[in-house]
This record gives structure tokens, sequence and C-alpha cells, in this order.
């Protein structure tokens, strides 16, 4: 694949991986990329092929053929080098019930051979990254789900890897720990990590992922920056507006805009559907309020990535 000069390599490079278990071919020959920084949204019903990839990446499963690198580095030539670099984070991960969250994390640390002047410091760091300050003297088996998912966020970045695999970390988690969880990655994507995470909450996804990958059968069937694939589909999405005054006087400029697809008007409210690529959300802002209309309400939904993973599956898998 060509790419521009100033153009940073990839921190995931995949090309025709392939993963067998005796005879069934979990991956068939799947390639993508995932660059710096992103939160990379692996979506797919089970036995797509997810985990497995995910544990290729963490150097935890040896490849049939093809290739994937990590940071450039083979994960099966200089696994060593992988491991420094990555924090992977199963669906189901262990923790060690007799200890408390402190402990807990200060056995990692001196796993990850974290200098013992230094621990105390870092732990405190990452629990309060995490939220997790207050239960630092807690059980680990007397955390909420939410928390032990947390937790093991916070074993993660004890050695500050580039890069965190995360296998389904919302599975199981009520509504509040699921927002808890999302507003955690995006600070930890704005803090320059790049995030893994599978996921069957999609609309979820849809709310802070940059790129998605979508698998089926083992294959990929789309993979890239989340508005490219909405921009091929062909999505609209919905912006829900309240205006100040009379609307009629406006709705004519409106559908008149580049990139509006329909205008419906509703009892307390329009709706205006975007063609996804063609025109962004405050791009229409500015324009609307262009023809003179005075905006007392701007909402805009996330696309529907639910929509666009049944029009690029078919319910099959591996």
């Amino acid at each position: 694949m060509l790419r521009a000069m100033s153009e940073p390599p990839p921190i995931v490079a995949i090309a025709d991986l392939v993963v067998r278990y005796g005879r069934t071919e979990a991956v068939h020959g799947i390639s993508f990329e995932i660059p710096r920084g992103a939160i990379f949204g692996f979506i797919g019903p089970n036995g797509a092929g997810k985990t497995s990839t995910i544990k290729v990446l963490a150097t935890l499963l040896r490849p049939t053929s093809g290739s994937a690198q990590v940071c450039g580095y083979d994960v099966r030539i200089r696994a060593a080098d992988v491991r420094r670099r990555i924090g992977y984070m199963p669906d189901f991960f262990g923790v060690y019930d007799d200890l408390t969250a402190g402990e807990y994390l200060h056995f990692f640390a001196a796993a990850y051979r974290i200098p013992s002047g230094n621990r105390c410091a870092l732990i405190a760091d990452v629990l309060s990254l995490t939220d997790l300050t207050a239960k630092a003297e807690a059980p680990v088996d007397g955390l909420s789900r939410g928390m032990k998912q947390r937790l093991g966020i916070a074993r993660l970045l004890l050695h500050d890897p580039e890069l965190l695999l995360l296998d389904e970390p919302a599975n199981g988690l009520d509504p509040r720990a699921r927002i808890e969880m999302r507003e955690l990655l995006k600070e930890l994507q704005a803090m320059g990590k790049t995030i893994l995470i599978s996921s069957h909450i999609l609309h979820e996804l849809a709310q802070f992922c940059s790129h998605i990958g979508i698998l089926e059968q083992g294959k990929v069937v789309a993979s890239g920056p989340l508005r490219e694939i909405y921009r091929t589909l062909a999505l609209d999405r919905a912006i829900h507006i309240q205006l100040a005054g009379p609307v009629a006087p406006h709705l004519e400029k409106m559908r008149a805009i580049a990139g509006v697809a329909s205008i419906e008007e509703l009892p307390d409210r329009l709706t205006v559907r975007l063609r996804e690529g063609e025109l962004a959300p405050e791009d229409l802002l500015e324009a609307i309020l262009a023809t003179g209309a005075r905006v007392r309400m701007f909402q805009p939904d996330a696309v529907d990535m639910e929509t666009a993973f049944m029009k690029l599956t078919e319910g099959k898998t591996a």
C-alpha cells in the first residue's frame, strides 16, 4: 500500500492473516490497518474471528500464515517488543479475589518490572484516572463488574502501552458503567493511546469510534474511517432542530442546502436528514444561520451503525 511521505506508519498492520484451529479456519486472509491515535471498533457476530485476531495481536496466538505487526514489530518474530507496547484485556480476565485493588495493581507493577520507588505514585495516578481512588483498599471480589473492568484498564496502563486491545469491555455492564467506560476511553484517546475495542453494542461504538472494521465468517467486509464507510453506504444522519419564531419562511431555503436529503416537520421540531459525507452537521448549522433563522436547539443523532452493519453483513458465522 502506497503511503504519503508525511503520513505516519500505522500502529497495527495486518496483511493476509489466516488463523486455523485444526481443520477450522477462523480467520480467512484478512487485511486492515489502524492509524495511531484511533479508536478502532472491531465488529462482528460471535464466531466471526474477532477474538482470534485480537489474540494474534496480543502475541497469545500464533498466526497460521500472513503477517501482523504492532508498532512496526512482527508479532511472531518480536513478540517481547510487542508485549511491551500493548495492554490486553480479554472479555473475562483473572483477578485475585483475596487482594485489594491497590495490592492487585502493586502485584502487576512488580510483574511489569516497574522500579519499586515509582510504584506508589504510578498506582495512585492510574487509580485516579479510572476513578477508583476511593476503592484502593477495597477487596477486588467486592467490586462491581464495572469497577472490575476499570481496574483491568488501570492494570493495562501501568507500563504506559501505546496500544490497548479491549475484547468486549462493556459486556455485562449496566448503562451507567457503560457510559463511564465510554468517557474513560475518550480520555485515553486524548492522552495519545490507540484503542482497538470489540463490542456488540453498535450504537455506543458510533459515539466514540473514529474507525471500524467489520468481520463476518472470518473475512473483513469493511474497514476504515467511520465517515468514509457511511459515505460509501449513502447513510443519512438525523439532526433535530428547533427554530425561534416562525418556521415556514425558512423551510424552502433549508431544503435547498446542498447535502440535505429531507426535512420532516414535527409538532415541536424539525428533523433534517443529511447525506453523510456531503454535509457535516456544523456546516448545516452555519448554513441555517445564514438564512436568517434563529436556532434554539440543534441536536445531531449518531449515524446508525446498526444500519451500516446490516447493510454490510449477511448474518452468517464462520
